[in-house]
């Protein structure tokens, strides 16, 4: 069995339902409190003290109404709608811990770069280096039509995707030298202004012609968290991600994913290692085999049926109340989440057959596609190694299936379950979350593309002023 260290994520989304719809009925669930900074800040209190890397937030900017071509059933189930804010969360769960790290979720096709840049080293002020940011590249067709923009065609949304890291880059990089900043309180100048450049930015999706408007944070840019695994989606995380979030059903499909995505990542020119690979579970535990065999059941007893369609619908891009029962999902063709599309049809259920719509209500009662563990300690121990050990991943994005509990009897059960084999972290290095996850700083990697977007780096546009669109002055001095 082997010994490798693994990686948990607490996985979150700041909604009623996230994964597991209907579940909010549970006696002692407190998902109706996601409005309460307590809440949010107990969960990661709770993360931090299993030593989990960070609390992953999820988001959507929109409503699941692909199902019965309407919004009825995501409201009346509560599916990730109502949904707040995601980045909220880092600072106040930052507030009250000291290491664990906070991914948020923001779609590109939402935020423009130039003010999201500014929210993004806010935070990771706020949080002294310890946020990540999940690049997401959307797939409601809602949201869309909310922001009175046009749905790109899946392979587009990355191309867009690529010009928006470069202008993040450019922005949280290369605006600011390192040492712009002086605090010289005899001249009174805060920064030397001559270090500080326009990016002078003009593409075919983006044009931003001026400076950064934050001072460089502890991370500048923040960790690059990334969960496309369709073909495209892979190309664009080798080059960019630092950590990669997949939900393969089972340890088969998790071993050719990651493959491909290490293959993938040596194709971009970068260490195949050199980008952690979570792996989507959700884990239902107790102190022996048949208590975590009895709270898995009556867990499950809640689950909205109505709920998983809704969700599944979204995800897939298709209308699932037109399905029967016993017919195969293997044949649909999405422009949403393509590698939900795909794992449909290259995988198998746990019995070997074709996924069919039964069996994807009765497999999704808790979670998501990924695979659910349930167990005694030792078991789910064995499993969770197995699975690290057959696929080459590095640790997993946990999913509740109730809040906080099923965060709690991880931390309770299974992390010293691990800690016992040798297998788990016994403690945090201290720095920002980028030199947690990998040991070698704060900073982007030199040999990442993001660095090279530094003054004086392969792909650095500042140059002169002229370059950058701004024209030197004449520095006037006068007394009061």
């Amino acid at each position: 069995m082997s010994q490798k260290q693994i990686s948990f994520n607490a996985f979150a989304m700041n909604c009623i339902s996230h994964l597991s719809p209907g579940l909010w009925r549970y006696p002692n669930d407190r998902a109706l409190e996601y409005k309460s900074i307590e809440y949010w800040q107990d969960i990661a209190k709770i993360a931090e003290k299993g030593l989990f890397d960070a609390v992953f937030i999820a988001d959507v900017l929109g409503v699941y109404d692909i199902y019965g071509s309407n919004d009825l059933g995501a409201l009346r189930n509560a599916q990730q709608v109502p949904v707040n804010d995601p980045l909220c969360i880092a600072a106040v769960g930052a507030a009250v811990t000291k290491h664990i790290g906070f991914g948020i979720t923001a779609g590109i096709p939402f935020e423009h770069p130039f003010p999201f840049a500014r929210r993004l080293s806010t935070l990771d002020h706020l949080t002294k280096g310890r946020v990540g940011w999940n690049i997401v590249t959307g797939y409601l067709p809602s949201a869309n039509r909310n922001m009175g923009t046009t749905e790109l065609p899946h392979d587009e949304r990355y191309d867009v995707a690529d010009e928006y890291m470069e202008v993040i880059y450019k922005l949280l990089e290369g605006s600011w030298e390192d040492d712009a900043v002086i605090l010289d309180k005899q001249t009174g100048h805060f920064a030397n202004p001559h270090k500080i450049h326009h990016i002078g930015h003009r593409g075919k999706y983006f044009d931003v012609p001026g400076i950064h408007l934050c001072e460089p944070s502890i991370q500048r840019t923040p960790v690059l968290f990334q969960a496309g695994a369709s073909a495209r989606g892979r190309q664009f995380a080798a080059k960019h991600a630092e950590a990669i979030f997949i939900s393969p059903p089972n340890k088969e499909h998790a071993k050719v994913l990651v493959k491909q995505i290490r293959d993938e990542l040596l194709r971009a020119g970068r260490d195949p290692h050199s980008a952690k690979i979570y792996l989507g579970a959700t884990i239902i535990t107790d102190k022996t085999e048949s208590l975590a065999q009895a709270k898995f059941e009556e867990i499950a007893s809640y689950g909205s049926v109505e709920g998983i369609l809704v969700k599944y619908s979204g995800w897939l891009g298709v209308d699932l109340s037109r399905y029967e029962l016993n017919e195969p999902l293997n044949n649909i063709k999405s422009n949403a989440i393509v590698s939900l599309v795909d794992a449909l049809r290259d995988s198998t259920t746990s019995e070997g057959k074709i996924w069919t719509l039964k069996d994807l209500i009765h497999n999704e009662r808790i979670g998501s596609l990924g695979p659910k563990i349930v167990g005694s300690p030792q078991k789910v121990a064995d499993i969770l190694q197995e699975f690290i050990a057959y696929s080459d991943a590095d640790g997993f994005n946990l999913a509740f299936a109730t809040t906080p509990n099923t965060f709690k009897d991880i931390v309770e059960f299974i992390v010293p379950e691990l800690q016992k084999r040798g297998a788990y972290k016994e403690a945090y290095v201290e720095g920002s979350l980028r030199h947690k996850l990998f040991g070698k700083g704060d900073r982007l990697d030199f040999n990442h593309i993001g660095s090279q977007y530094r003054v004086g780096g392969a792909k650095s546009t500042i140059n002169d002023f002229a370059s950058t669109g701004r024209n030197p002055s004449k520095e006037v001095e006068y007394e009061i």
